[in-house]
């Protein structure tokens, strides 16, 4: 199976492919050139996770209240 290109990954598959090369960085049992590339890699995944967060925190919107309660309309959260 072909490996799918990080820009291409969504959060899901970014985070278990990041948990995947800190696991093989932790175990130890890679070879330095190895551990390099998977640094690198990780750092990618790192961005892309990153990424796609900060795209679901701009769409992400709270709900404004009006007079006892009542739902009014919505605004995008910030600060989150």
């Amino acid at each position: 199976m072909a490996e799918i290109e990080i820009a291409d990954m969504t959060f899901e598959q970014a985070m278990a492919a990041l948990e995947q090369v800190v696991n093989q960085l932790e175990r130890g049992e890679v070879a330095l050139d190895q551990s390099i590339r998977l640094s690198e890699r990780g750092a990618l995944l790192k961005e892309r996770c990153a990424e796609l967060l900060k795209e679901a925190e701009e769409r992400v919107e709270k709900i404004t209240l009006g007079e006892g309660g009542v739902p009014k309309g919505t605004q995008p959260v910030e600060g989150l």
